[in-house]
């Protein structure tokens, strides 16, 4: 059965499904036609459900919990894991029209947090988050919310961090931060789609146990050249939750979409199934 994936070249997400589209685990009947693409333009193709089975931000997620479910495998959640909010050094960020802000992408999480969190600065740039720092250090904006490896180089670049993001969530809510996660359409067959949810798992699984296999994968596609950095990106963002989201992780991520539908810009109920976890096949299978 062909599936089409898509993901993030980012080196979390390349690490992670490294295994499973490189022929390093065994996949059953299951091939994947893989595409590898930007945060928001896998929210876009999800919101048109272009893919059977992709990588989105959670934000994302919740427009779309109609007609894809989250798998428990292959999320982007964690604590200190969150977007920050940079700046050129003595910068003032004022109210209203006069500042302009590049975001990653108008519906991402880190847009999202971003709008939480500064809701008076309205004005916003929406583009390819490995371009934020050089919009920042050229003036084409006042700010940026910066995500994936920037988090490790906005420094070395003399750009400084106005707040946390994803810290300012964490001491709000005690909550890790979820960012994204992968999701497959409802319409496949229950069995196929606890089939994806176990060989995720086990690619997560793989990378953890041969940590330097995806190596060359993860290379060739990322933005960040410098190996160091790389291995930064990968220790930060992937962790046990990537694994196996759990009680807390499925916590977490139905919270931040019940904070957004609270504010009326999703419509997200309390009872809603959002989880593979929730899934039974024997009642589900359309095959």
């Amino acid at each position: 059965m062909q599936i089409d994936l898509a993901y993030s070249p980012c080196p979390n997400d390349t690490f992670m499904f490294d295994a499973l589209v490189n022929g390093r685990i065994d996949t059953g009947p299951y091939r994947f036609d893989v595409h590898l693409e930007d945060v928001e333009t896998l929210n876009q193709n999800a919101f048109s459900e272009k893919r059977d089975l992709t990588k989105l931000s959670f934000f994302a997620f919740g427009k779309v919990i109609d007609r894809y479910i989250l798998l428990d495998a292959g999320s982007a959640l964690g604590n200190g894991v969150g977007p920050l909010l940079i700046a050129r050094p003595g910068t003032k960020l004022q109210a209203g029209d006069e500042t302009i802000v590049a975001i990653p992408g108008e519906n991402t999480t880190a847009n999202f947090l971003f709008s939480l969190y500064y809701p008076h600065l309205t004005r916003k740039q929406p583009m390819v988050f490995s371009a934020i720092e050089d919009a920042v250090l050229n003036r084409a904006v006042h700010a940026g919310v910066i995500i994936h490896e920037n988090r490790f180089t906005y420094e070395q670049r003399g750009l400084e961090k106005i707040r946390d993001l994803g810290e300012a969530w964490e001491q709000e809510t005690g909550k890790p931060i979820p960012l994204g996660g992968i999701v497959a359409k409802r319409s496949l067959p229950a069995t196929v789609l606890h089939d994806l949810n176990r060989l995720m798992a086990e690619s997560v699984r793989y990378a953890f146990a041969h940590p330097t296999a995806a190596a060359d994968y993860v290379a060739c596609h990322a933005q960040e050249m410098d190996p160091a950095v790389r291995q930064q990106h990968i220790d930060l963002y992937v962790n046990p939750y990537c694994e196996n989201l759990g009680i807390t992780g499925r916590e977490a991520i139905r919270y931040l979409l019940l904070k957004a539908a609270a504010t009326g810009i999703l419509s997200v109920n309390a009872n809603d199934q959002l989880f593979i976890s929730e899934l039974q096949p024997s009642l589900t299978d359309n095959s």
